[in-house]
Protein backbone atom coordinates (compact mmCIF):
# COMPACT_ATOMS: atom_id res chain seq x y z
CA UNK A 1 0.00 0.00 0.00
CA UNK A 2 3.15 1.85 -0.01
CA UNK A 3 3.38 2.70 3.27
CA UNK A 4 1.87 5.80 3.62
CA UNK A 5 1.44 6.82 7.36
CA UNK A 6 -0.80 9.50 8.48
CA UNK A 7 -0.14 11.32 11.65
CA UNK A 8 -2.70 13.83 13.81
CA UNK A 9 -0.70 15.82 15.60
CA UNK A 10 -3.58 17.89 17.80
CA UNK A 11 -1.73 20.73 19.41
CA UNK A 12 -2.31 23.30 22.25
CA UNK A 13 -2.54 25.84 19.06
CA UNK A 14 -3.77 24.69 15.96
CA UNK A 15 -4.42 21.04 14.51
CA UNK A 16 -2.13 19.19 12.18
CA UNK A 17 -2.07 16.61 10.01
CA UNK A 18 0.88 15.05 8.08
CA UNK A 19 1.15 12.04 6.09
CA UNK A 20 4.34 10.38 5.67
CA UNK A 21 5.40 8.01 2.54
CA UNK A 22 7.20 4.68 3.05
CA UNK A 23 10.84 6.42 3.27
CA UNK A 24 9.58 8.22 6.39
CA UNK A 25 9.70 11.52 4.34
CA UNK A 26 6.88 14.31 4.54
CA UNK A 27 4.36 13.66 1.06
CA UNK A 28 1.48 16.27 2.25
CA UNK A 29 1.00 18.04 5.28
CA UNK A 30 -2.40 20.31 7.22
CA UNK A 31 -2.74 23.06 9.34
CA UNK A 32 -4.81 25.12 10.90
CA UNK A 33 -4.80 27.28 14.46
CA UNK A 34 -8.12 27.55 16.88
CA UNK A 35 -9.54 29.54 19.24
CA UNK A 36 -7.77 29.69 22.83
CA UNK A 37 -10.70 30.95 25.46
CA UNK A 38 -9.68 32.78 29.03
CA UNK A 39 -13.34 33.00 30.57
CA UNK A 40 -11.28 34.25 34.12
CA UNK A 41 -7.84 34.98 35.14
CA UNK A 42 -5.70 31.87 34.73
CA UNK A 43 -8.53 29.95 33.25
CA UNK A 44 -7.69 28.69 30.10
CA UNK A 45 -10.66 26.28 27.39
CA UNK A 46 -10.76 24.73 24.13
CA UNK A 47 -13.98 23.99 21.91
CA UNK A 48 -14.03 20.39 21.35
CA UNK A 49 -16.00 20.63 18.76
CA UNK A 50 -13.46 23.41 16.76
CA UNK A 51 -10.83 20.91 17.72
CA UNK A 52 -12.42 17.91 15.90
CA UNK A 53 -13.36 20.34 13.12
CA UNK A 54 -9.82 21.03 12.55
CA UNK A 55 -8.50 17.91 12.65
CA UNK A 56 -11.42 16.78 9.76
CA UNK A 57 -10.64 19.97 7.95
CA UNK A 58 -6.37 19.18 8.23
CA UNK A 59 -6.42 15.89 7.38
CA UNK A 60 -8.48 16.34 3.79
CA UNK A 61 -5.89 18.47 3.31
CA UNK A 62 -3.15 16.57 4.10
CA UNK A 63 -4.56 13.73 1.58
CA UNK A 64 -4.88 16.10 -0.80
CA UNK A 65 -1.34 17.56 -0.84
CA UNK A 66 -0.25 13.98 -0.76
CA UNK A 67 -1.85 12.89 -3.80
CA UNK A 68 -3.29 10.13 -2.35
CA UNK A 69 -6.96 8.61 -1.32
CA UNK A 70 -7.78 7.69 2.18
CA UNK A 71 -7.57 3.85 0.63
CA UNK A 72 -3.71 4.53 0.09
CA UNK A 73 -3.18 4.93 4.20
CA UNK A 74 -1.42 1.92 5.72
CA UNK A 75 -2.64 3.25 9.21
CA UNK A 76 -2.89 6.51 11.90
CA UNK A 77 -1.50 7.82 14.57
CA UNK A 78 -2.01 10.23 16.85
CA UNK A 79 -0.42 12.61 19.12
CA UNK A 80 -2.11 15.02 21.09
CA UNK A 81 -1.52 17.93 23.91
CA UNK A 82 -1.11 16.19 26.99
CA UNK A 83 -3.12 16.36 30.41
CA UNK A 84 -6.45 18.50 28.30
CA UNK A 85 -9.63 17.00 29.93
CA UNK A 86 -12.89 16.51 27.84
CA UNK A 87 -16.07 14.73 29.47
CA UNK A 88 -18.68 13.76 26.61
CA UNK A 89 -22.31 11.99 26.86
CA UNK A 90 -21.28 8.39 26.34
CA UNK A 91 -24.96 8.14 23.70
CA UNK A 92 -24.63 11.55 21.88
CA UNK A 93 -20.61 11.88 21.96
CA UNK A 94 -21.06 15.74 22.95
CA UNK A 95 -18.98 17.68 25.74
CA UNK A 96 -20.83 18.13 28.62
CA UNK A 97 -18.32 21.54 28.66
CA UNK A 98 -15.81 23.36 26.83
CA UNK A 99 -12.16 21.14 27.19
CA UNK A 100 -9.99 22.05 30.25
CA UNK A 101 -6.62 22.59 28.79
CA UNK A 102 -3.03 21.75 30.27
CA UNK A 103 -2.11 25.46 31.40
CA UNK A 104 -5.53 26.10 33.04
CA UNK A 105 -4.40 27.43 36.67
CA UNK A 106 -8.40 27.07 38.33
CA UNK A 107 -7.95 24.09 40.69
CA UNK A 108 -4.82 25.33 42.30
CA UNK A 109 -6.46 25.69 45.88
CA UNK A 110 -8.01 22.53 45.92
CA UNK A 111 -4.27 21.13 44.96
CA UNK A 112 -3.51 23.02 47.43
CA UNK A 113 -5.97 21.68 50.24
CA UNK A 114 -4.81 17.86 49.22
CA UNK A 115 -1.16 19.26 49.72
CA UNK A 116 -2.86 19.88 53.37
CA UNK A 117 -3.53 16.66 53.90
CA UNK A 118 -0.37 15.16 53.36
CA UNK A 119 -1.69 13.63 50.57
CA UNK A 120 0.77 14.54 47.66
CA UNK A 121 3.13 12.30 49.03
CA UNK A 122 0.67 9.60 47.79
CA UNK A 123 -0.30 10.85 44.37
CA UNK A 124 3.33 11.24 43.60
CA UNK A 125 4.76 7.56 44.69
CA UNK A 126 1.95 6.09 42.49
CA UNK A 127 1.76 8.63 39.49
CA UNK A 128 5.01 10.03 39.69
CA UNK A 129 3.97 13.50 39.47
CA UNK A 130 3.22 16.06 41.74
CA UNK A 131 -0.24 18.09 42.60
CA UNK A 132 -0.44 20.56 40.89
CA UNK A 133 -3.41 22.13 38.34
CA UNK A 134 -0.86 20.83 34.87
CA UNK A 135 -2.33 17.99 35.25
CA UNK A 136 -6.14 16.22 34.32
CA UNK A 137 -7.23 14.61 37.39
CA UNK A 138 -8.03 17.85 39.31
CA UNK A 139 -9.78 19.49 36.22
CA UNK A 140 -11.87 16.29 35.82
CA UNK A 141 -12.73 16.99 39.72
CA UNK A 142 -13.89 20.60 38.59
CA UNK A 143 -15.82 19.68 35.94
CA UNK A 144 -17.68 16.67 37.82
CA UNK A 145 -18.21 19.31 40.90
CA UNK A 146 -19.55 22.43 38.96
CA UNK A 147 -21.49 20.84 35.89
CA UNK A 148 -25.22 20.02 36.61
CA UNK A 149 -25.34 16.73 37.50
CA UNK A 150 -22.22 15.91 35.93
CA UNK A 151 -21.03 13.67 39.06
CA UNK A 152 -24.35 11.53 38.89
CA UNK A 153 -24.37 11.03 35.68
CA UNK A 154 -20.72 9.76 35.46
CA UNK A 155 -21.67 7.57 38.26
CA UNK A 156 -24.08 6.21 35.78
CA UNK A 157 -21.82 5.60 33.22
CA UNK A 158 -23.57 8.34 31.41
CA UNK A 159 -20.10 10.00 30.71
CA UNK A 160 -17.01 9.92 28.95
CA UNK A 161 -13.77 11.42 30.22
CA UNK A 162 -10.66 11.02 28.36
CA UNK A 163 -7.61 13.56 26.95
CA UNK A 164 -7.51 15.19 23.48
CA UNK A 165 -6.74 11.30 21.50
CA UNK A 166 -9.31 9.14 23.70
CA UNK A 167 -11.70 12.23 21.85
CA UNK A 168 -10.50 12.04 18.94
CA UNK A 169 -10.65 8.22 18.96
CA UNK A 170 -14.42 7.73 19.86
CA UNK A 171 -15.19 10.23 16.80
CA UNK A 172 -13.07 8.99 14.12
CA UNK A 173 -14.51 5.48 15.16
CA UNK A 174 -18.21 6.30 15.36
CA UNK A 175 -17.89 6.10 19.32
CA UNK A 176 -17.21 2.49 18.86
CA UNK A 177 -13.53 2.64 20.66
CA UNK A 178 -13.53 4.08 23.89
CA UNK A 179 -9.03 4.47 24.73
CA UNK A 180 -6.21 5.90 25.48
CA UNK A 181 -2.86 4.63 25.68
CA UNK A 182 -0.57 4.43 28.50
CA UNK A 183 1.46 7.83 28.45
CA UNK A 184 -1.71 9.71 28.13
CA UNK A 185 -2.97 8.16 31.11
CA UNK A 186 0.63 8.50 33.02
CA UNK A 187 -0.60 12.47 32.68
CA UNK A 188 -3.58 12.45 34.90
CA UNK A 189 -3.00 11.75 38.39
CA UNK A 190 -5.35 8.72 38.08
CA UNK A 191 -3.27 6.42 36.39
CA UNK A 192 -0.13 3.91 38.78
CA UNK A 193 2.76 4.13 36.52
CA UNK A 194 4.45 1.13 37.98
CA UNK A 195 0.77 -1.23 38.25
CA UNK A 196 -0.15 0.01 34.71
CA UNK A 197 -3.43 0.36 36.11
CA UNK A 198 -6.22 2.97 37.03
CA UNK A 199 -5.48 3.29 40.51
CA UNK A 200 -8.52 2.93 42.85
CA UNK A 201 -7.25 5.07 45.74
CA UNK A 202 -6.44 7.68 43.63
CA UNK A 203 -9.62 7.28 41.99
CA UNK A 204 -11.76 7.75 45.37
CA UNK A 205 -9.22 11.17 46.00
CA UNK A 206 -10.46 13.08 43.19
CA UNK A 207 -14.35 11.39 43.12
CA UNK A 208 -13.48 10.05 40.00
CA UNK A 209 -16.07 7.12 39.51
CA UNK A 210 -13.90 4.07 37.19
CA UNK A 211 -17.23 4.01 34.76
CA UNK A 212 -15.86 6.78 33.18
CA UNK A 213 -12.50 5.71 32.19
CA UNK A 214 -11.32 4.62 29.14
CA UNK A 215 -9.13 1.61 28.65
CA UNK A 216 -5.34 1.63 28.62
CA UNK A 217 -3.33 0.89 25.55
CA UNK A 218 0.34 0.45 24.67
CA UNK A 219 1.56 3.36 22.62
CA UNK A 220 1.60 0.62 19.60
CA UNK A 221 -1.72 -1.52 19.46
CA UNK A 222 -5.18 -2.03 17.64
CA UNK A 223 -6.83 1.45 18.88
CA UNK A 224 -9.61 0.59 16.45
CA UNK A 225 -11.17 1.48 13.11
CA UNK A 226 -12.14 5.09 11.34
CA UNK A 227 -15.78 5.16 10.17
CA UNK A 228 -15.55 4.96 6.59
CA UNK A 229 -18.24 8.02 6.43
CA UNK A 230 -15.20 10.18 7.65
CA UNK A 231 -12.58 9.96 5.47
CA UNK A 232 -14.07 7.73 2.98
CA UNK A 233 -12.00 4.36 3.80
CA UNK A 234 -11.75 2.71 7.03
CA UNK A 235 -8.14 2.90 8.29
CA UNK A 236 -6.46 1.18 10.95
CA UNK A 237 -5.68 3.57 14.15
CA UNK A 238 -2.24 1.60 15.37
CA UNK A 239 -0.09 4.16 17.50
CA UNK A 240 -0.72 6.96 19.99
CA UNK A 241 1.25 9.24 22.09
CA UNK A 242 1.07 11.84 23.98
CA UNK A 243 3.03 14.79 22.17
CA UNK A 244 5.83 14.73 24.32
CA UNK A 245 6.34 11.35 24.06
CA UNK A 246 6.31 11.31 20.76
CA UNK A 247 8.52 13.37 19.86
CA UNK A 248 11.03 11.33 22.11
CA UNK A 249 10.12 8.34 19.87
CA UNK A 250 10.32 10.79 16.75
CA UNK A 251 14.02 11.77 18.01
CA UNK A 252 14.93 8.09 18.47
CA UNK A 253 15.94 8.47 22.04
CA UNK A 254 15.88 4.76 22.77
CA UNK A 255 18.88 4.29 24.90
CA UNK A 256 18.77 5.66 28.74
CA UNK A 257 20.67 8.17 29.25
CA UNK A 258 19.13 10.11 25.90
CA UNK A 259 17.64 13.52 26.41
CA UNK A 260 15.33 15.29 24.36
CA UNK A 261 13.71 18.84 24.51
CA UNK A 262 10.58 20.26 22.25
CA UNK A 263 10.08 23.45 21.93
CA UNK A 264 6.16 24.50 21.11
CA UNK A 265 3.62 26.45 23.74
CA UNK A 266 5.61 24.77 25.94
CA UNK A 267 9.31 23.37 26.63
CA UNK A 268 9.40 19.83 27.73
CA UNK A 269 12.72 17.87 28.44
CA UNK A 270 12.30 14.05 28.69
CA UNK A 271 15.29 11.97 29.72
CA UNK A 272 14.84 8.19 28.99
CA UNK A 273 15.17 6.19 32.18
CA UNK A 274 15.16 3.19 30.74
CA UNK A 275 13.05 0.14 33.29
CA UNK A 276 14.10 2.24 35.82
CA UNK A 277 11.62 4.31 37.52
CA UNK A 278 13.97 7.17 39.08
CA UNK A 279 12.57 8.90 41.52
CA UNK A 280 13.49 12.73 41.72
CA UNK A 281 14.44 14.57 44.47
CA UNK A 282 15.06 17.48 42.39
CA UNK A 283 11.18 17.89 41.45
CA UNK A 284 11.25 16.55 38.03
CA UNK A 285 8.57 14.44 37.08
CA UNK A 286 8.25 10.79 36.88
CA UNK A 287 6.55 9.59 33.83
CA UNK A 288 5.78 6.78 30.96
CA UNK A 289 8.32 7.57 28.08
CA UNK A 290 6.44 4.74 26.16
CA UNK A 291 5.46 1.21 26.68
CA UNK A 292 5.63 -1.35 23.70
CA UNK A 293 5.32 -4.65 23.46
CA UNK A 294 4.48 -4.70 27.04
CA UNK A 295 7.52 -3.24 28.70
CA UNK A 296 7.59 0.09 29.98
CA UNK A 297 10.26 2.03 29.72
CA UNK A 298 10.23 5.62 31.93
CA UNK A 299 11.45 8.85 31.82
CA UNK A 300 11.98 11.78 33.74
CA UNK A 301 10.72 14.93 32.84
CA UNK A 302 10.82 18.82 32.98
CA UNK A 303 7.94 20.94 32.16
CA UNK A 304 8.28 24.87 31.27
CA UNK A 305 4.84 25.60 30.51
CA UNK A 306 5.39 29.27 28.41
CA UNK A 307 8.32 28.73 25.25
CA UNK A 308 6.83 29.51 22.20
CA UNK A 309 3.83 31.04 24.10
CA UNK A 310 6.21 33.92 24.77
CA UNK A 311 7.02 34.81 21.00
CA UNK A 312 3.15 34.89 20.54
CA UNK A 313 2.82 37.23 23.64
CA UNK A 314 5.11 39.31 21.55
CA UNK A 315 3.56 39.25 18.63
CA UNK A 316 -0.38 39.24 19.84
CA UNK A 317 0.09 40.83 23.13
CA UNK A 318 2.59 43.44 22.61
CA UNK A 319 2.69 43.34 18.59
CA UNK A 320 6.55 44.41 18.48
CA UNK A 321 6.50 41.51 15.75
CA UNK A 322 4.89 40.23 12.68
CA UNK A 323 6.21 37.19 12.87
CA UNK A 324 7.30 34.62 15.05
CA UNK A 325 10.85 33.93 12.46
CA UNK A 326 11.47 37.90 13.14
CA UNK A 327 12.01 37.29 17.11
CA UNK A 328 15.75 36.11 16.29
CA UNK A 329 16.68 38.53 13.97
CA UNK A 330 15.37 41.07 16.20
CA UNK A 331 16.98 39.46 19.37
CA UNK A 332 20.34 39.55 17.36
CA UNK A 333 19.92 43.09 16.69
CA UNK A 334 19.70 44.39 20.73
CA UNK A 335 21.90 46.50 22.84
CA UNK A 336 24.87 43.75 24.35
CA UNK A 337 25.38 45.73 27.28
CA UNK A 338 21.70 45.62 28.62
CA UNK A 339 20.80 42.40 30.81
CA UNK A 340 17.35 42.22 30.26
CA UNK A 341 15.24 39.04 31.93
CA UNK A 342 12.10 37.87 31.00
CA UNK A 343 10.35 35.49 33.68
CA UNK A 344 7.31 34.16 31.82
CA UNK A 345 5.52 33.00 34.61
CA UNK A 346 2.06 33.68 32.79
CA UNK A 347 0.32 30.93 33.87
CA UNK A 348 2.38 29.97 36.56
CA UNK A 349 6.28 28.51 36.82
CA UNK A 350 6.69 24.82 36.12
CA UNK A 351 9.77 22.59 36.83
CA UNK A 352 11.70 22.86 38.79
CA UNK A 353 9.40 25.68 40.87
CA UNK A 354 6.25 24.16 40.66
CA UNK A 355 4.97 27.51 41.85
CA UNK A 356 1.36 27.90 40.08
CA UNK A 357 1.38 31.43 41.79
CA UNK A 358 3.99 33.23 40.24
CA UNK A 359 3.28 35.39 37.62
CA UNK A 360 5.10 36.99 34.94
CA UNK A 361 7.86 39.50 35.44
CA UNK A 362 10.69 41.80 33.53
CA UNK A 363 13.78 43.11 34.95
CA UNK A 364 16.69 44.94 34.22
CA UNK A 365 14.70 47.80 31.91
CA UNK A 366 16.03 51.35 31.05
CA UNK A 367 14.91 53.96 29.19
CA UNK A 368 16.63 52.36 26.21
CA UNK A 369 15.05 49.26 26.40
CA UNK A 370 13.26 48.47 23.85
CA UNK A 371 11.34 45.62 21.29
CA UNK A 372 15.08 44.08 20.08
CA UNK A 373 15.89 43.71 23.87
CA UNK A 374 12.40 42.42 24.34
CA UNK A 375 12.55 39.73 21.98
CA UNK A 376 16.04 38.91 23.35
CA UNK A 377 14.97 38.63 26.81
CA UNK A 378 11.46 36.20 25.87
CA UNK A 379 14.03 33.49 23.69
CA UNK A 380 16.57 33.31 26.35
CA UNK A 381 13.89 32.60 28.74
CA UNK A 382 13.41 29.78 27.38
CA UNK A 383 16.64 28.58 27.47
CA UNK A 384 17.69 29.88 30.92
CA UNK A 385 14.50 27.52 31.88
CA UNK A 386 16.18 24.20 29.88
CA UNK A 387 19.27 24.86 31.87
CA UNK A 388 17.29 24.75 35.14
CA UNK A 389 15.87 21.57 34.30
CA UNK A 390 19.01 20.12 32.84
CA UNK A 391 20.76 20.75 35.78
CA UNK A 392 17.74 18.78 38.25
CA UNK A 393 18.31 16.02 35.67
CA UNK A 394 21.98 15.58 35.98
CA UNK A 395 21.12 15.78 39.61
CA UNK A 396 18.84 12.99 39.66
CA UNK A 397 20.45 10.88 36.97
CA UNK A 398 23.88 10.25 37.14
CA UNK A 399 25.12 10.06 33.77
CA UNK A 400 29.03 8.75 34.36
CA UNK A 401 30.47 11.93 33.07
CA UNK A 402 29.17 11.19 29.42
CA UNK A 403 29.02 14.67 27.62
CA UNK A 404 25.15 15.51 27.30
CA UNK A 405 23.88 16.11 24.01
CA UNK A 406 20.45 17.57 22.96
CA UNK A 407 18.49 16.50 20.54
CA UNK A 408 15.57 19.63 19.72
CA UNK A 409 12.70 20.06 18.21
CA UNK A 410 9.44 22.13 17.82
CA UNK A 411 8.98 25.44 15.76
CA UNK A 412 11.08 27.04 17.77
CA UNK A 413 14.33 25.33 16.89
CA UNK A 414 14.09 26.82 12.99
CA UNK A 415 15.70 29.75 14.88
CA UNK A 416 19.06 29.45 14.69
CA UNK A 417 20.22 32.46 16.96
CA UNK A 418 17.73 30.88 19.90
CA UNK A 419 19.69 27.22 19.46
CA UNK A 420 22.92 28.58 19.37
CA UNK A 421 22.37 30.74 22.91
CA UNK A 422 20.78 27.37 24.03
CA UNK A 423 24.00 25.51 23.09
CA UNK A 424 25.69 29.11 25.19
CA UNK A 425 23.93 28.54 28.51
CA UNK A 426 23.55 24.89 28.61
CA UNK A 427 27.19 24.31 27.70
CA UNK A 428 26.50 21.45 25.83
CA UNK A 429 26.20 20.51 22.16
CA UNK A 430 22.09 20.95 20.37
CA UNK A 431 21.54 18.52 17.97
CA UNK A 432 18.55 19.95 15.43
CA UNK A 433 17.47 16.88 13.11
CA UNK A 434 16.63 16.85 9.66
CA UNK A 435 13.19 16.63 9.96
CA UNK A 436 12.01 19.09 12.30
CA UNK A 437 8.28 17.12 12.86
CA UNK A 438 9.25 15.00 15.07
CA UNK A 439 5.95 14.85 17.32
CA UNK A 440 4.34 13.61 13.75
CA UNK A 441 7.07 11.47 13.01
CA UNK A 442 7.20 9.65 16.56
CA UNK A 443 3.32 8.81 16.37
CA UNK A 444 3.80 8.14 12.87
CA UNK A 445 6.49 4.96 13.29
CA UNK A 446 4.53 3.34 16.45
CA UNK A 447 1.78 3.22 13.37
CA UNK A 448 3.79 2.20 10.28
CA UNK A 449 5.83 -0.49 12.67
CA UNK A 450 2.20 -2.08 14.12
CA UNK A 451 1.09 -2.04 10.63
CA UNK A 452 4.02 -3.50 9.15
CA UNK A 453 5.50 -1.07 6.90
CA UNK A 454 7.63 0.26 8.52
CA UNK A 455 10.74 -0.51 10.09
CA UNK A 456 11.57 -1.79 13.34
CA UNK A 457 13.17 0.20 16.25
CA UNK A 458 16.18 -0.39 15.48
CA UNK A 459 16.66 0.43 12.05
CA UNK A 460 14.22 3.15 12.40
CA UNK A 461 17.02 4.71 15.19
CA UNK A 462 19.63 4.82 12.60
CA UNK A 463 17.52 6.79 9.77
CA UNK A 464 17.50 9.49 12.22
CA UNK A 465 19.22 12.63 10.71
CA UNK A 466 21.22 15.25 11.80
CA UNK A 467 20.82 18.78 10.07
CA UNK A 468 23.55 20.91 12.43
CA UNK A 469 24.93 21.05 15.93
CA UNK A 470 25.57 23.66 17.41
CA UNK A 471 28.31 23.84 19.88
CA UNK A 472 28.90 26.63 22.84
CA UNK A 473 30.70 29.49 22.03
CA UNK A 474 30.50 32.00 25.07
CA UNK A 475 32.76 32.15 27.75
CA UNK A 476 32.55 30.39 31.01
CA UNK A 477 32.53 34.32 32.62
CA UNK A 478 29.62 35.89 30.72
CA UNK A 479 27.66 32.70 31.13
CA UNK A 480 28.13 32.31 35.05
CA UNK A 481 26.89 36.41 35.19
CA UNK A 482 23.90 35.58 32.81
CA UNK A 483 23.29 32.95 35.24
CA UNK A 484 23.14 34.35 38.01
CA UNK A 485 20.86 37.23 36.93
CA UNK A 486 18.37 34.92 35.97
CA UNK A 487 18.16 32.73 38.89
CA UNK A 488 17.50 36.32 40.72
CA UNK A 489 15.02 37.50 38.54
CA UNK A 490 13.33 33.87 39.22
CA UNK A 491 13.97 34.19 42.63
CA UNK A 492 12.04 37.78 42.80
CA UNK A 493 9.35 36.08 40.50
CA UNK A 494 8.63 33.62 43.24
CA UNK A 495 5.46 33.78 45.21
Amino acid sequence: MGGYILAIDQGTTSSRAIIFDGQQQIAGAGQKEFKQHFPKSGWVEHDPEEIWQTVLSTVEEAIAKAGITAADLSAIGITNQRETVVVWDRQTGYPIHNAIVWQDRRTASYCERLKKQGLEKTFTRKTGLLLDPYFSGTKLNWLLTNVDKAQARAAKGELCFGTIDTFLIWRLTGGKSFVTDATNASRTLLYNISENVWDDELLKILKVPRAMLPEVKDCAADFGVTDPAIFGAAIPILGVAGDQQAATIGQACFKPGMLKSTYGTGCFALLNTGKDMVRSKNRLLTTIAYKLDGETTYALEGSIFVAGAAVQWLRDGLKVIKAAPDTGTLAASADPTQEVYLVPAFTGLGAPHWDPDARGAIFGMTRNTGPAEFARAALEAVCYQTRDLLEAMHKDWRNDGKETVLRVDGGMVASDWTMQRLSDLLDAPVDRPVILETTALGVAWLAGSRAGVWPKQEEFAKSWARDYRFEPAMDDKTRKAKLKGWRNAVKRTLS
